[in-house]
């Protein structure tokens, strides 16, 4: 059997819980200032770290930590994993230092700070030292290295065969070995509970007794296990987009990943259907889609960031799911407007893929989640209720979740738990209910598992990370963060209009 490929960067497709677009891979340059100590230096003056002047604007600090690679083994290899900071605009009525947690797996913590510090409040980038860090495995902290070309020949993740499932494995396999070989030993310790041994570094190099933490998408996992781990060492929590690690199996994963989808496209197609300026108003959108699909399936669909290349069905489906996230149903109305409307393709040779990429998702992801998968037979059961729990959606970014890790060595990592935090401090929470990435319900999932110390936010609209979605929001969780108190339990934030 032929095995299906496609040409798509593993970051930005299988970044399931992607908080924001995928960060290309960067070595440590400017940006990145020379090893460090992790030893406690003051009280929050990091008078221990080396840091440099960095950022688009030169306002920024970065520095990379040396740390072990094997917290289990702290006189064993190291790596070095970069930090940037943003110091409190106004050190007089400064609050602490804010430690920034981001999503992905895959995003660059080093950029939020150097190039995307906007996504904070003028409030709290006066009140705290913003911190943030390229996780380990990404960016520039020892990022899972491959190569090139064996990165471009990922299979469909919608597989249809046993005869795909066997290469699928054998892909998995071959990925997993030449990354493992290029990255070093860091490749097998790039799990979430080894970053909260590295979260814990950054606070004791800073010389902090407490933290506030902030964990966007994935971060939120991050976040949540810090607070598991050292409850007394955080001085407030926000989890905004929750992942719920309790979902103990694969098939109630699946279910509630691919039903966020579903329902953030059912979504899209109400605005459609009511706004005269939707690229689509008075069409059928569920039929627009179903025909790109198909169109795509063929391999008759144009890329149009590459000409001469075919736009795969999944790959379709991630372009509309990405939309989700912000949301822009504008721009989605649009470009599927234009997708229709394009030629087919004119295939045209693909030049072959040189040197190395980075695969920022699997090593992280996989070692977090024990989704198994005996053989095709049981994928294909898992499969099938898809299909009617997301009739426009199936067969999109979370089936990739589940393929990738087909294969991976058992047990990991940072097998799935239900949360056995005792914070001290109370937990603010944050989620949409119509969000495509980290369902509503996951957010209250979290929220009961953390009981009494945590206060669910809800956005009444839709969108993943919606700190920014409008004042409602974004004050609920400046005031939490400056005053440690949470608003009154039941607090709903309705939807901003698109």
């Amino acid at each position: 059997m032929q095995l299906k490929h496609r040409r798509i960067a593993m970051g930005a497709a299988a970044g399931i819980l992607l908080a924001g677009a995928a960060v290309p891979l960067s070595p440590p340059s400017a940006d990145a200032a020379p090893a460090a100590s992790a030893t406690p230096a003051g009280t929050g003056t990091g008078t221990g770290i080396d840091w440099k002047a960095c950022g688009d604007d030169g306002k920024a600090q970065c520095a990379t930590l040396r740390l072990p690679v094997d917290w289990a083994h702290p006189d064993g290899p190291t790596f070095g994993l970069a930090i940037a900071r943003r110091k409190a605009l106004d050190p007089s009525a400064r609050a602490g230092t804010l430690v920034f947690g981001p999503g992905g797996p895959g995003d660059s913590g080093v950029q939020r700070i150097t190039t995307g510090i906007s996504r904070f409040s003028e409030r709290i980038r006066q009140r705290f030292d913003i911190v943030s860090f390229d996780p380990r495995g990404i960016g520039a902290s020892n990022p899972v290295t491959c190569s090139a070309a064996l990165l471009a020949e990922r299979p469909d993740p919608n597989i249809t065969s046993a005869g795909e499932f066997d290469a699928t494995l054998a892909y998995n396999k071959r990925l997993r070995d030449d990354c493992r070989k290029r990255t070093g030993p860091l490749y097998d310790h790039a799990d979430t509970m080894s970053t909260v041994r590295d979260v814990d570094a950054i606070r004791a190099a800073l010389g902090e007794t407490q933290v506030s933490f902030w964990g966007s998408s994935y971060g939120t996992l991050l976040g949540a296990e810090y607070a598991e781990t050292y409850p007394g060492r955080v001085r407030a929590m926000v989890l905004e987009s929750t992942i719920d690690h309790g979902v103990r199996s694969t098939q109630p994963f699946l279910d509630a990943e691919m039903s966020a989808a579903q329902d953030s496209f059912d979504q899209f197609v109400k605005w459609c259907d009511a706004t005269a300026s939707c690229a689509l108003h008075g069409r059928d959108v569920r039929a627009v889609l179903r025909d790109l699909r198909a169109r795509a399936a063929r391999g008759e669909l144009a890329d149009p960031q590459t000409p001469g290349r075919a736009l795969t069905e999944f790959e379709l489906l991630v372009v509309t799911y990405k939309q989700f996230y912000g949301p822009d149903w504008a721009k989605l109305a649009s470009l599927l407007s234009a997708l229709e409307a394009s030629k087919p393709v004119q295939p045209v040779a693909a030049e072959p893929a040189e040197g190395t990429g980075t695969d920022n998702f699997t090593a992280q992801f996989c070692s977090d989640w024990n989704l198994p998968v005996r053989d095709y037979r049981e994928f294909a059961r898992l499969s099938r209720p898809s299909e009617r729990i997301a009739p426009d959606m199936h067969g999109t970014r979370p089936v990739m979740a589940v393929t990738a890790c087909l294969g991976w060595p058992k047990p990991v990592a940072n097998p799935q738990h239900r949360l056995k935090v005792r914070a001290e401090a109370p937990v603010m929470m944050l989620n949409a209910v119509h969000d495509p990435a980290t369902p509503y319900a996951w957010a209250r999932s979290v929220a009961r598992q953390i009981g009494p110390k945590a206060t669910l936010l809800t956005y009444a609209g839709s969108g993943h990370g919606v700190y920014n979605s409008g004042p409602c929001t974004r004050d609920a969780i400046d005031d939490y963060l400056i005053s440690v108190k949470a608003p009154a339990r039941g607090t709903v934030c309705p939807a901003v209009p698109q």
